[in-house]
């Protein structure tokens, strides 16, 4: 397909006045359009297009169709009804009122164009760019981020499933790629042991018949592996993505004993942000945060939170469930810094926060990142009854250490800790600790001396400062309007269906989340312009009666 003429984007005469009659006050839509215009352009998709062929449709306004649908949770079908009868979207779309609309399926496919171009981000920078310079962005304001985790579009699985399952939908694969080969190659009893959904509840309950039926699948997998890779005519299904899941999925779980597949104990199996949990989306990894497991991904989210603009979300990070939170700090920056959207002060929870980034980003975004830095956790600290490291007097240009009693280290060692950070391990003469009085209150070991570790200057200047700002009253008021970020993703989640994945696959959960915020960010420039009041944190009524104190 083509792009067509550029199409004209004035809202027609006729359009205009049907839709103001019939919304004397405007509605969602018509006030978006009356206030941003079109933000959106042809030209800015011409990428996803061939210069030959059929005209498309108007990606501008598949674009704005496709953040509406999200905005009221329609379905392919219902979207391009919506365009084909409702007279708001009409007039957003800049469409006569005969105007016959389009067949569901090229939202679909419009949406393939953008996931294959990389240009899904587009649509939440484009209108971002838009409600900046309409000034209901603030220049270097203030910004947070939390995140929250999405389930993915498949069965969850425990580890028998999965086994299972893979051979089973690798099976299915084969059987269109290679029917011929394949029913002639599978053994009988492979239809009964395949041919249905594998699920826990069916398999073999007591103790010997499953390790029986694990043993079975076991060596089922490995032969059809052995077959395909030493086939003269069909090795080339061994490049197939199907196969390529199969032998993953085995080497993961299985290993070699002498000649014989052996079932690895859990304790063996790889880290959750390798493992394969599901054959029918790769990507989506098993995680658990405090009480809350689930298969799937996570999604971070930006916003902004000046008093005097409505808040606005500016970015959207979807990342691989085990990912940290800590790890998408930097992300974060460098991507708001990509479309000038970078906030003076970033609020954000302790997970997004340590002394690195603490440093790093006011070095090279001039950000102010405030949050909770996890506390010194050595016993002298928690308990307040010894030698913590602030009571050390630290000479960083001679790389010495000295103790309350005065004593100087004999050692400055640079190190690199479980977590991959820069640190260094201080060490002190072990004839004065032994012979020191305040032994006790300096270390709890019997005979090796007291060491202590620490980050670089400007890092652990940095951290110490945060720990000791954060007690404050000052420092909690500030960090108090961080809050509303967990009602931004309840609404995310509750209105406009954040956590549950619709699509396969990273990248598309992702579009699906770009679409989300902008979609949000409609609702909310719509109840910026009406007036319409935020919502306060609600308190039960019990706890609304708590006296105020002076």
């Amino acid at each position: 397909m083509s792009l067509s003429p550029k199409p004209i984007q004035k809202v027609p005469d006729e359009t205009y006045r049907v839709a103001h009659a019939a919304f004397p006050k405007g509605n969602i839509y018509i006030r978006m359009r009356d206030r941003l215009g079109v933000f959106f352009d042809d030209e800015q998709f011409e990428s996803l297009f061939s210069k030959r062929g059929q005209p498309a449709y108007s990606p501008w306004r598949l674009a704005l169709i496709s953040i509406m649908q999200f905005a009221e949770d329609l379905s392919d079908r219902q979207a391009a009804e919506s365009v084909r009868g409702r007279i708001d979207w009409k007039y957003v779309l800049g469409l006569e009122l005969v105007d016959p609309g389009f067949n569901y399926s090229i939202l679909s496919e419009f949406r393939q164009r953008l996931v294959d171009g990389s240009l899904e981000q587009h649509l939440l920078d484009t209108m971002l760019k838009a409600l900046a310079e309409d000034g209901l962005i603030k220049k270097r304001g203030k910004q947070r981020t939390d995140s929250t985790h999405v389930v993915a579009a498949i069965r969850h699985l425990n580890r028998l499933e999965t086994i299972g399952e893979t051979m089973r939908s690798t099976l299915n694969e084969i059987a269109v790629m290679a029917p011929e080969w394949l029913q002639e190659f599978a053994p009988s009893e492979w239809y009964d042991r395949y041919g249905a959904r594998i699920e826990e509840a069916k398999l073999p309950q007591k103790p010997k018949e499953k390790e029986a039926w694990v043993a079975a699948v076991t060596a089922d997998g490995h032969l059809l592996l052995k077959s395909i890779y030493a086939s003269e005519t069909h090795q080339w299904l061994w490049n197939t993505p199907a196969v390529r899941t199969l032998w993953l999925v085995w080497m993961q779980h299985f290993y070699y004993l002498g000649e014989k597949l052996v079932l690895r104990d859990t304790k063996d199996l790889p880290p959750a942000s390798v493992r394969c949990d599901s054959p029918y989306d790769l990507e989506a990894h098993f995680s658990k945060k405090r009480s809350t497991e689930w298969v799937g991904y996570k999604v971070h989210l930006t916003e902004t939170c000046d008093d005097d603009k409505p808040d606005i979300i500016t970015h959207v990070e979807t990342t691989i469930a085990p990912q940290s939170d800590a790890d998408m700090t930097e992300p974060i920056h460098e991507a708001l810094a990509a479309k000038d959207c970078l906030p003076d002060t970033h609020l954000a929870d302790a997970g997004y926060i340590d002394a690195e980034q603490l440093v790093d980003s006011q070095e090279k975004h001039e950000i102010t990142l405030l949050g909770p830095v996890r506390p010194n956790v050595n016993w002298q600290t928690v308990q307040n009854t010894g030698y913590a490291v602030e009571n050390f007097q630290i000479d960083w240009d001679a790389k010495t250490v000295t103790c309350p009693n005065g004593v100087t280290s004999t050692s400055w060692n640079p190190m690199v800790n479980a977590c991959g950070d820069e640190t260094f391990l201080i060490r002190f003469p072990g004839p004065a600790c032994r012979g020191c009085g305040d032994r006790p209150l300096c270390t709890r070991r019997k005979t090796t001396p007291r060491t202590l570790t620490l980050y670089p200057q400007k890092q652990h200047e940095a951290l110490q400062h945060a720990r000791q700002e954060q007690t404050t009253k000052e420092w909690q008021q500030k960090y108090d309007k961080r809050a509303g970020i967990e009602g931004t993703i309840s609404q995310a989640v509750r209105g406009f269906g954040l956590r549950d994945c619709r699509y396969i696959g990273l990248v598309k959960t992702h579009l699906q989340h770009i679409l989300t915020a902008a979609a949000i960010n409609i609702a909310r420039l719509d109840d910026w312009l009406t007036g319409k009041k935020r919502s306060h944190t609600r308190v039960s009524r019990f706890a609304a009666l708590r006296p105020q104190t002076a």
